[in-house]
């Protein structure tokens, strides 16, 4: 089903962009797959494929003779091809009939989820329309991967949302498993051990996933759980999502370990995580239909740097959807490493995460991460935020 929800999306945007078709070429899809693939096909392919849909609304596969069974089996496609020698032939006997003007293929500077046509992939099909005169009729198909991954149908907003609800759940349960004296590791194992009971997986690599950071001179981010303890005073914060029907979570809560006669958070880490809050609500409120990515990233910089807090050295909020970091679009900075992506504008359903961080001296970093959805006129939580700092005695 969302298979051919995707490719009749496809099909709506080579006419909104006015290119005539959209030409996914790969193999071995196991080893070296195009991120796109997943929705085209829910199946690896072996030999050389081509998916390839029409601005006239046609969708054709060519697939090696033991992938067309599958392909066939989608009822996704209005025609699909089989092969067993030669690739070549029917690949340019069909864009011969065809005759596309603009030929879009899979490569980008600037968007890595748009960027799945390898190098050598792409010299053969140059050479191949070469010899058929068309090799000078390829654009870039960066509009139309871009706005296929962002624009999300209700079913994979749908799909987002019990991904996050069992992440919040897991996160819940851990919240009565942490104390003094537990390290990284072993809090990382229970929520795995509870996705293991939900038959989920992780949002990303289990090695990092959940990543649990306690107290000072942590990595901070992307770094497996350490044998580090839990101790009281110290703030702790964990980054961890789940994968429900192929669509991610992801999501940091942070916590503070009560010292001995304490009720409450010490003065400076309850401001710093009142200041993080402040600074996901505004962003939040700004994060609307039509905005640059960048517009939305300085709002959060400037609340921290008001308060005297340094800038957080990432983006302010990346896309969610078959991947924790997926979409063109970022809410971020003007840094050359994100090229373009702050510059260009959000759309509807549009799935964002917003997630500042701060450092509190001697105690550790606080960081929440949100997960928010744009709409037509603003935007809208899709998790819960968190409100309130969690207190472990």
């Amino acid at each position: 089903m969302l298979i051919s929800e995707k490719i009749d999306q496809a099909k709506k945007l080579l006419k909104e962009f006015d290119i005539d078709c959209w030409l996914t070429f790969t193999r071995e899809s196991q080893i070296n797959g195009d991120p796109v693939l997943c929705f085209l096909t829910n199946s690896a392919v072996t030999w050389h494929s081509a998916f390839i849909i029409t601005k006239s609304g046609k969708s054709h596969a060519i697939v090696g003779k033991y992938d067309k069974k599958s392909i066939e089996d989608l009822g996704a496609y209005d025609s699909v091809e089989e092969f067993v020698e030669d690739f070549k032939k029917p690949l340019q006997a069909y864009l011969k009939k065809i005759d596309p003007w603009k030929i879009a293929i899979n490569y980008s500077m600037d968007s890595e989820i748009c960027d799945g046509l390898t190098h050598g992939m792409f010299l053969t099909l140059f050479l191949l329309l070469r010899e058929i005169g068309m090799e000078k009729r390829l654009v870039s198909a960066e509009k139309i991967v871009s706005a296929l991954r962002e624009r999300k149908s209700q079913l994979e907003i749908d799909y987002i949302k019990s991904a996050i609800k069992h992440t919040e759940d897991i996160f819940n349960k851990v919240a009565k498993f942490i104390k003094p004296g537990k390290t990284e590791q072993q809090i990382a194992l229970f929520m795995k051990d509870e996705v293991k009971k939900k038959k989920l997986e992780c949002a990303w690599n289990e090695n990092s996933c959940p990543s649990v950071f306690t107290g000072p001179d942590t990595a901070e981010a992307h770094y497996e759980p350490t044998s580090k303890k839990v101790k009281k005073g110290h703030v702790l914060n964990m980054d961890f999502g789940v994968k429900y029907n192929g669509y991610c979570s992801d999501l940091q809560r942070t916590f503070y370990i009560l010292e001995n006669g304490e009720k409450k958070a010490p003065e400076a880490v309850q401001r710093g995580f009142d200041t993080i809050i402040e600074a996901v609500d505004v962003s939040k409120s700004a994060l609307m239909c039509g905005v640059q990515g960048i517009e939305v990233d300085v709002i959060a910089r400037e609340i921290l740097l008001a308060k005297g807090y340094e800038e957080f050295p990432h983006a302010l909020g990346h896309q969610v959807g078959r991947y924790a970091h997926d979409g063109t679009v970022l809410l971020g900075p003007a840094w050359e490493k994100y090229a373009q992506k702050p510059f260009k504008k959000t759309e509807p359903n549009m799935v964002f995460t917003i997630e500042p961080r701060l450092n509190v001296p001697d105690r550790g970093i606080v960081t929440v991460e949100e997960m928010v959805r744009v709409t037509e006129k603003d935007s809208e939580y899709l998790s819960t935020p968190q409100k309130k700092l969690i207190l472990i005695k």
